[in-house]
């Protein structure tokens, strides 16, 4: 289906862009093009790669006439440009809505306009039941894709939605590895808080099964284990045989105990394919009439899909899916 096609990622210099990249530049895509407004990490991935078919354009998604131009010609999107830091977002919500919600909505109108064959975006386990600001832009760059997605016939627009990403840009891991290295004590807001563990690699499977297996408006979830954050950073500490101590500081701003990635009215209706999860988009119209008389039926007996209630590890297993991450593995080869 990619022989002789166009992909574009935006936000295509992020821990997630470059690993879709990585995947993707071994396929039949004629052209890979990287949208971002860094220059400095597009001129470091560009010297990095050194591979013709990957071209960079300089641009952001807030600017609509860069986002129109880069948009010619492509027959795919995966959409990861976006402000993803929970504490930043608190404290800047506006920018957070301007890039994640109004800057999605760019890349959507765009597609539709240039009749793109199909484009994934972005999404995280924050947006569902959304307490920060983060999470709310995400839900609503949720709800404008599955809204564009009524509109058109001629573009997929489809969505993913992951939990945490183990060592992508911002997350705890690389930091605990760095208090260890430095025999600091390792900081944990929450010993109980729990999140969902799955690796770029593994994320990216679910950009190529997405890709191949989305109808319009649909969200996609991958089945992934979790741990508590105190289970994450004992099993790190083991790894590089570590001496440290950990040291309780408390709850950061627009942080829950845990994270789901499908709510309990998704999970009425979404479809277990196995290892993934396939949300369908809501194709009602707003003839509210008739739900007056006749609604859905909800089963009370369904609970969410989160990460206090999906396979726990425990810190064996998490040392197991540790090793797996390309930083450890250099780390523990020297």
């Amino acid at each position: 289906m990619f022989k002789n096609k166009v992909l574009l990622i935006t936000g295509g210099t992020g821990s997630f862009g470059k690993a879709v990249l990585r995947r993707f530049i071994n396929t039949d895509f004629k052209e890979i093009r990287i949208f971002s407004r860094d220059e400095k990490k597009q001129d470091d991935l560009r010297k990095r790669i050194n591979n013709p078919n990957v071209k960079f354009y300089i641009g952001d998604v807030r600017d609509y006439a860069s986002v129109d131009e880069v948009i010619d010609s492509v027959d795919y999107i995966f959409h990861a440009a976006a402000l993803k830091q929970v504490p930043s977002c608190e404290f800047f919500p506006i920018q957070a809505v301007k890039t994640n919600v109004l800057g999605a909505d760019n890349v959507l109108t765009a597609a539709i306009k240039h009749r793109v064959k199909n484009v994934i975006v972005l999404s995280t386990d924050k947006a569902v039941a959304p307490i920060n600001a983060m999470g709310m832009s995400k839900a609503l760059m949720e709800k404008v894709m599955i809204a564009k997605a009524r509109g058109t016939d001629t573009t997929v627009l489809c969505g993913t939605r992951y939990g945490n990403v183990m060592a992508s840009r911002g997350s705890v891991i690389p930091l605990f590895i760095q208090q260890i290295k430095e025999g600091k004590n390792i900081t944990i807001t929450n010993p109980k808080m729990t999140r969902f563990m799955m690796t770029l690699e593994e994320s990216v499977d679910l950009v190529m099964f997405t890709f191949k297996n989305s109808k319009p408006g649909d969200i996609f979830v991958q089945k992934a284990p979790a741990a508590t954050i105190e289970t994450l950073a004992k099993a790190l500490i083991e790894i590089y045989n570590g001496k440290n101590e950990i040291k309780i500081v408390g709850t950061r701003h627009g942080e829950k105990l845990f994270e789901s990635l499908v709510s309990k009215e998704e999970k009425i209706k979404a479809l277990d394919l196995g290892m993934y999860y396939r949300i369908p988009a809501d194709t009602r119209d707003l003839n509210y009439d008739l739900y007056f008389t006749d609604g859905e039926k909800q089963n009370s007996n369904i609970e969410e899909y989160n990460s206090h209630n999906t396979e726990r590890l425990d810190i064996d297993g998490m040392k197991k899916l540790l090793l797996k991450l390309e930083l450890i593995q250099k780390d523990i080869a020297l």
